[in-house]
């Protein structure tokens, strides 16, 4: 499997999410102590707080989660990955990965082991530059079958360090926000605050819950050339990371 995909999926993920670590819209905003507050006071959702403000309190919410899902696209270099994962701090994840037009694979993390099963189109697409036979060999072996490899050998190891939700969340720690308050809003049903930040070319609007914790349910990447859409949800539930049961190749065996 592409390693540096599945790598490119999950450290965009944590990325997207702490975008406002180099946020620079700060139109209507004052500095206080080397932080950036609004001047103007807010009422509605949160009231009395400015937008940064916001944002360390849904950071907060966010990364203290026991678990989560992230449901979404991110662009890759082979296009647009669509994610539907879940994890939490155990180790463990579950979920599926569309692969940006070259199929997709299920992928179990468990604290020991690592469950991945690949479709046909995903085996094809990573064979592409190799013997036409070595290809053929992996798609009759592999496609739609469960395989697992110990958590803590070789490449499986990777893939288990990226669905740690630590690590995952690490990259919101010590945002520094210029966020703006937006209007109220619903994401699935859950009333929310929307907070509108720039980057550059690159528009954010990120969805704060506005009822039970204010955690981050939502954020947008509206650039024109790489859109991305990350949903957050499942905060604090259990993570299905049953092992699969059946056929499960074991790859630690056949590589001896």
């Amino acid at each position: 499997m592409r390693r540096t995909t599945l790598a490119a999926v999950c450290l965009a993920t944590a990325a997207t999410v702490g975008l406002t670590a180099c946020g620079t819209e700060t139109g209507g905003s004052k500095k206080s102590e080397g932080k950036v507050t609004e001047a103007k006071k807010e009422t509605g959702p949160f009231p009395g707080m400015s937008g940064p403000d916001i944002v360390d309190k849904a950071v907060k919410a966010t990364t203290d989660a026991s678990s989560l899902k992230v449901k979404g696209s991110v662009p890759d270099e082979t296009g647009t990955v669509e994610l539907d994962m879940a994890f939490d701090t155990k180790g463990q994840c579950a979920g599926t990965m569309e692969m940006g037009g070259e199929g997709s694979l299920d992928l179990i993390t468990t604290a020991r082991t690592v469950y991945m099963k690949y479709d046909e189109e995903f085996l094809r697409a990573q064979g592409k530059g190799r013997p036409a036979a070595e290809t053929e060999g992996a798609v009759d072996m592999l496609a739609g079958r469960w395989v697992k490899s110990s958590a803590t050998d070789g490449d499986a190891k990777e893939i288990a360090s990226f669905c740690d939700l630590d690590v995952l969340l690490a990259a919101f720690k010590d945002v520094n926000s210029a966020a703006r308050r937006g209007k109220a809003t619903t994401v699935d049903g859950t009333p929310a605050l929307t907070l509108t930040e720039s980057d550059g070319k690159d528009r954010y609007t990120l969805y704060v819950a506005t009822e039970g914790k204010p955690y981050l349910l939502k954020v947008v990447n509206e650039t024109a050339k790489t859109p991305e859409s990350l949903a957050f949800g499942e905060f604090d539930k259990p993570v299905d990371a049953q092992p699969p049961a059946g056929d499960v190749m074991d790859i630690d065996k056949l590589a001896g």
